[in-house]
């Protein structure tokens, strides 16, 4: 069935039953073990993840997202014992990730506020231990910021950085459909083996399943692999509330690409295989951004929501997008790339980058079901769903995976 207009799919559309007991809580104790659904050429197979690198060819290049997940969540209270939770989305200022993270004594992040009519007026502190020393944090509501709102933070000690703040006082915030506290063990659960780059508040679950055993047997067989950064917004768990996607509306996540990849993905010959949806979004994204080039010297280097759909994209082909973000790089005197994306990939969306996918299985009415819907086809993502769910695969962030690839 070819989508006509993207904007008027209906998300009722792709909705399924999802039992509460097929949500995986926790993950298995060993990684690598998690079931893996394999969908070739329309058919469909059932094996164990640590076999992965099998049915990959010897002339793919994986791509991974090195972001690693923050204790973003804080906990205030108030004088009459009222708990205020402050969810840390974005740095406001600085906006960078980096030099946010370096601050000491003062920064400010884009949050959510839960329990916010408690919050009417007046400012929230919390004392904490760090090395020893008592620091007195203080919150301050600034303004709204759409549904979310800027707070910044101070404490009095010009030797602890914000970073060091998180690290004593944040949670880690594992998805709300769990259903349950964050648990000790999943500070390292639910962080891919290879996370390095501090700055999401939400996994790229498909990472959870790799080991470094796994990795042994990709090079093994000679699979390339790269690494890219996406920072995961809080926008991944967002339902899709409006009947219609056109009325819903796709939060900015940060990107951030080294010079050697596109080098790398330039010369690539053989298929592209993304791990996550976070990946999918970041390599769809760099060539609307090395579109962007094409029309103008110095755009800002943000991909809008509904710019793959717009009449006069996709008149360049992806190599001539990477020459041109390559260029850029060059005449700035970057090695890295820096960017923001709304992308939103739905039914009727061609594929530009990717050839597979390694993703896990996504909640009903969600922007990430509607991204693998778009990379299988027509409606062959309820055929996959149904497998899984008749064949006992585990679901959501802690759940199995998948390995999606079109001839």
């Amino acid at each position: 069935m070819e989508i006509s207009n993207p904007r008027e799919i209906r998300i009722e559309d792709y909705n399924y039953n999802l039992p509460d007991d097929r949500i995986a809580k926790y993950p298995l104790t060993k990684r690598d073990s998690s079931k893996l659904l394999v969908y070739k050429d329309g058919e469909i197979s059932d094996f164990v993840f640590s076999d992965l690198p099998e049915y990959l060819s010897g002339d793919s290049l994986l791509v991974f997202n090195n972001t690693k997940v923050i204790q973003a969540r804080l906990h205030f209270w108030k004088a009459t014992g009222a708990q205020i939770e402050i969810f840390c989305l974005e740095p406001h200022s600085p906006h960078d990730y980096q030099l946010n993270f370096q601050q000491t004594e003062r920064c400010s992040w884009i949050c959510l506020i839960g329990n916010l009519k408690k919050w009417k007026e007046g400012n929230l502190t919390r004392e904490i231990s760090i090395d020893g020393k008592l620091i007195l944090v203080t919150a301050k509501r600034l303004q709204s910021h759409g549904d979310a709102h800027i707070i910044e933070f101070e404490w009095n000690n010009a030797d602890v950085t914000f970073s060091e703040l998180l690290e004593v006082m944040g949670e880690l915030p594992i998805p709300p459909y769990l259903n349950r506290d964050t648990e000790e063990q999943d500070k390292q659960t639910y962080q891919t083996v290879y996370s390095k780059i501090d700055g999401s508040v939400a996994a790229p679950t498909a990472g959870l399943h790799f080991t470094p055993q796994v990795f042994n047997s990709l090079e093994e067989k000679g699979i390339k692999t790269a690494e890219i950064t996406l920072h995961v917004g809080a926008g991944t768990f967002r339902p899709v509330k409006s009947e219609q996607i056109k009325d819903h509306l796709m939060h900015s996540e940060f990107i951030s690409v080294k010079r050697e990849f596109f080098e790398q993905l330039l010369n690539h010959k053989g298929r592209v295989i993304t791990v996550g949806t976070t990946s999918v979004r970041t390599l769809e994204s760099l060539y609307y951004l090395g579109e962007l080039l094409e029309k103008e010297e110095n755009p800002v280097m943000q991909v809008s929501q509904w710019q793959p759909y717009e009449e006069a994209s996709n008149q360049i082909t992806k190599e001539k997008a990477l020459t041109n973000l390559i260029d850029y790089l060059d005449v700035h005197k970057l090695n890295t790339l820096i960017a923001d994306t709304q992308i939103i990939i739905a039914p009727g969306y061609k594929f530009k980058i990717v050839d597979g996918i390694v993703t896990n299985f996504h909640q009903p009415q969600s922007t990430l079901l509607l991204l693998v819907s778009a990379f299988l086809g027509e409606n062959k993502w309820e055929d996959v769903y149904k497998h899984a769910l008749e064949n006992d695969y585990r679901f959501l962030s802690y759940g199995d995976s998948s390995l999606l690839l079109n001839e």
